[in-house]
């Protein structure tokens, strides 16, 4: 059964879309089955995959609002074992349809639930709003991932999240989770994102990733070639970054195989680089 995995932040241009992108590809690449569902209307996810609108017609705008199955708009990737539901534009306008449809609130969620025994994860790109396809989202999901930019501004959006999914608990799914914090665009060179990882990692001990994403030329350019950073450059830190916070997310559900991995990464020569494919 999948682990679905919502990543979200109200804030915009935290590296939500580049999480959501790069964490399925990585997770892929270590031959898990994942799905990777692109709620937001921007449809960004989709071109960082080299998808676009051109490849398909119908897309998560249907699956909400018309009852179309998950299984009738995924389509194959350039990764193996990667398969992505995509959004369009039109995605903009479920939010008012949503507002008078029956069980508004769970359209996603019944969407989902068929697919759990076909994949390992299942990963959702939310919008930068906590409007109703945002609480789709989660009230499908298992858990919630925060990406958090490592500035102050991006703090002050945190307690309204928090707050937010604490009622999505409360209301609507009772079982969801927060899988973590992801700490991003992270610059060691400035002393504010060290205070910022400071603070946060005060604040929820334990729930702060120790993976933490830098700002890198080589992740911003990857989504304009339609690439994920592993397959547009797997040696760049940002690639690097977000391979280790996959696999230290990975280890949380199939530890004994992880283990195994990590025992057969210290048998191999230091100058060899850990494969990503």
């Amino acid at each position: 059964m999948a682990r679905v995995i919502a990543i979200s932040n109200q804030k915009g241009g935290v590296g939500k879309t580049t999480t959501a992108v790069n964490l399925a590809s990585c997770l892929a690449s270590s031959q898990r089955r994942v799905l990777l569902i692109d709620l937001d209307p921007q449809a960004n996810a989709g071109s960082g995959l080299g998808i676009y609108p051109q490849n398909f017609d119908r897309n998560m705008y249907h699956v909400l609002i018309d009852d179309v199955s998950l299984a009738d708009i995924i389509l194959p990737t350039q990764i193996e074992h990667l398969m992505f539901a995509p959004a369009k534009q039109d995605l903009a306008g479920a939010e008012l349809e949503l507002v008078s449809a029956f069980a508004r609130e769970h359209r996603l969620k019944e969407a989902v639930d068929r697919m759990r025994e076909s994949f390992d994860f299942i990963i959702i790109d939310t919008p930068p709003t906590l409007g109703l396809v945002t609480v789709n989202a989660l009230t499908a999901a298992d858990s919630v991932l925060i990406p958090l930019q490592s500035e102050y501004y991006a703090m002050e959006g945190l307690s309204q999240l928090v707050k937010t999914t604490g009622l999505i608990k409360k209301r609507l799914n009772p079982k969801l989770e927060r899988e973590g914090i992801l700490l991003t665009m992270f610059d060691r060179r400035n002393n504010l994102s060290s205070q910022v990882e400071e603070e946060i990692r005060r604040h929820f001990p334990g729930e702060v990733f120790k993976a933490v994403i830098p700002r890198n030329v080589r992740l911003s350019e990857a989504p304009s070639h339609g690439q994920p950073a592993i397959v547009y450059d797997k040696a760049s830190a940002g690639s690097q970054a977000y391979w280790e916070f996959s696999q230290e997310l990975l280890a949380r559900y199939f530890p004994i195989a992880e283990s195994q991995n990590s025992s057969r990464r210290r048998r191999r020569p230091k100058d060899e680089q850990p494969s990503l494919s």
